[in-house]
């Protein structure tokens, strides 16, 4: 196999590059021989780990929305990029800074977050720089974690979660971890590009990315605040209208599936699972940002679901009647009224300005 033969300087995007084809191929042992080569060649290993592995990933998740990659290839990019890390964690240069002189960190996702590259990103970046970390994975239950921070006493606990519908989970998570005594670094997509979910949440700190997170442990995180409660946090939860939602989901689901197959008995696609799913995410969403009271949260990711839609032949316009049946069944309820509201005439912006898909919104338009 051959590699690329630039300059030590800049070697990071002609070795992405490299490393994209081979994971585009399918192709574990010539992406772990490529990154192992890599390192040989005299690219730094945290360059190698973010710049290298962390660019590939990100492109693996841009070309899914733009529906150059199926499914099955997205996850199987996904395991062998997981295997390249792993290989590099075992490499003997590495291992060997991994001396945790300067404390001890437990890295997990939060409970029902599947996407765990990040959170492994993060704890190879932090093991070369001098941490020892506990490597915790995906899907962790808050009381297992709770559980292991009284059993092993981390300096810090880092949170990483990508799907802002983990956001309440993520809530109940950091209250916990701080309730014993313990600072929270929180980290991922769901936590919004500028962190305002970090600090609405009461995170002790929160990082854009793992050479964020890393300087800011080096600095050392203040001790977690322990004079407020949840409730205390989000005030506007006292109108228990994500309550209602969140608990009447099924339900939601359900009645809005069964008012779109009654009023378009001529689209037998209402039918599938996959309206089902669709519209199953669009509630859950609704519920999270009555959780967090954020409007462009929810918008956004209708704009988002719409690009998704479209470059998969599904026009925009055909979330439209399921925003508009949602609305019908939540009218006692304000605010996820106005998040409707907001996310349809977003929609229809799109469609007016030429953008039926909402694709400069959502990020998904094609490459120059």
């Amino acid at each position: 196999m051959s590699a690329p033969s630039p300059g030590l300087k800049g070697l990071a995007d002609p070795w992405a590059d490299a490393l994209w084809r081979v994971v585009r191929e399918g192709s574990e042992f010539d992406a772990v021989d490529m990154a192992l080569s890599a390192l040989e060649s005299g690219l730094d290993a945290e360059d190698l780990i973010l710049d290298v592995i962390g660019a590939v990933q990100a492109r693996v998740g841009a070309e899914w929305a733009a529906n150059r990659l199926t499914v099955a290839q997205e996850h199987t990019a996904t395991a062998i990029n997981d295997r390249v890390i792993g290989a590099l964690a075992h490499h003997p240069g590495l291992r060997s800074r991994s001396t945790g002189h300067l404390g001890r960190v437990a890295v997990a996702c939060v409970d029902g977050e599947w996407h765990a590259l990040p959170a492994r990103l993060l704890t190879e970046v932090l093991r070369l720089r001098g941490w020892q970390v506990d490597y915790l994975g995906a899907q962790v239950p808050g009381p297992h974690l709770i559980s292991h921070l009284h059993r092993t006493g981390p300096d810090v606990v880092a949170v990483s979660a990508s799907l802002p519908t983990r956001l309440p989970t993520a809530h109940a998570t950091i209250s916990a971890c701080q309730a014993t005594g313990t600072p929270v670094l929180v980290g991922g997509a769901a936590f919004g590009a500028d962190g305002r979910f970090a600090r609405l949440l009461r995170a002790d700190g929160w990082a854009r990315d793992a050479r964020d997170a890393a300087a800011l442990l080096a600095a050392g995180l203040p001790g977690p605040s322990l004079d407020h409660q949840i409730a205390d946090d989000l005030p506007h939860l006292a109108d228990q209208e994500y309550t209602m939602v969140a608990r009447s989901a099924p339900r939601l689901v359900r009645e809005t599936v069964a008012g779109l197959i009654e009023r378009f008995p001529g689209q037998p696609s209402f039918a599938s699972p996959h309206t089902a799913e669709d519209v199953a995410h669009i509630v859950e969403y609704l519920a999270t940002a009555l959780y967090v009271d954020d409007t462009p949260l929810f918008r956004d990711f209708i704009a988002w679901t719409a690009g998704i839609l479209e470059v998969r032949g599904v026009p925009a316009r055909v979330l439209l009647p399921a925003l508009e049946l949602l609305g019908e069944r939540l009218a006692d309820f304000p605010r996820a009224c106005g998040l409707l509201s907001a996310a349809r005439d977003g929609i229809l912006t799109g469609i007016r300005g030429g953008d039926p898909a909402g694709l400069r919104v959502s990020g998904l338009e094609e490459p120059a």
